[in-house]
């Protein structure tokens, strides 16, 4: 079995419910992670990204200033001179099937409907962690690879053409936490 040490992972929670926040670092300690930072809005969320450079993001969608898909498309520009890389949760109580495309399309690595459980923020983390995911540049996206499958040498009709995959250096610091 493949256990993760959450101690050596920073993980920023942007939430303007404090109680969520509480509820969400509530579990993260549970975990066993101890650098949960948390921020109140996109702003502060933005602010507090590039001070302390954490490994994870948990954003909520609704959010004032700007919204949760907002600072994940300020995040995932590659020009941005922060790590556009990182994998990022997004938090929502909204589950309709548009949203969830948009935020894969924003490029949010994992979605994750409210109420949470303990079992699927868990989940969330640990396929962050376990299984990093490429990044695409196309010149309409920059961000996870959106496809879930591992049919990496599909050829059909609907192949991108002159894609680019990146290989984020920052994942190893994520799969050092990895113990086997």
């Amino acid at each position: 079995m493949i256990r993760v040490d959450f101690t050596k992972l920073r993980i920023l929670v942007v939430d303007d419910n404090a109680h969520m926040r509480r509820i969400v670092r509530t579990l993260l300690h549970g975990f066993g992670a101890r650098e949960v930072y948390e921020a109140e809005d996109g702003a502060a969320g933005l602010e507090l990204f590039t001070s302390h450079l954490p490994d994870i993001l948990i954003v909520d969608w609704s959010m004032p200033i700007f919204d949760g898909i907002e600072l994940v498309q300020m995040i995932r520009r590659p020009e941005s001179g922060v790590n556009p890389y990182v994998p990022i949760i997004m938090l929502t109580g909204h589950s309709e099937k548009s949203r969830v495309l948009r935020a894969r399309d924003a490029g949010v690595t994992e979605f994750l409907c409210k109420p949470i459980s303990a079992k699927a923020l868990h989940q969330r983390v640990l396929n962050c962690v376990l299984h990093p995911r490429a990044f695409v540049r196309t010149k309409d996206y920059f961000g996870p690879d959106r496809r879930r499958s591992g049919a990496a040498a599909y050829s059909g009709p609907e192949r991108r053409v002159n894609e680019t995959v990146l290989i984020d250096s920052g994942v190893d610091r994520i799969r050092e936490t990895v113990n086997q």
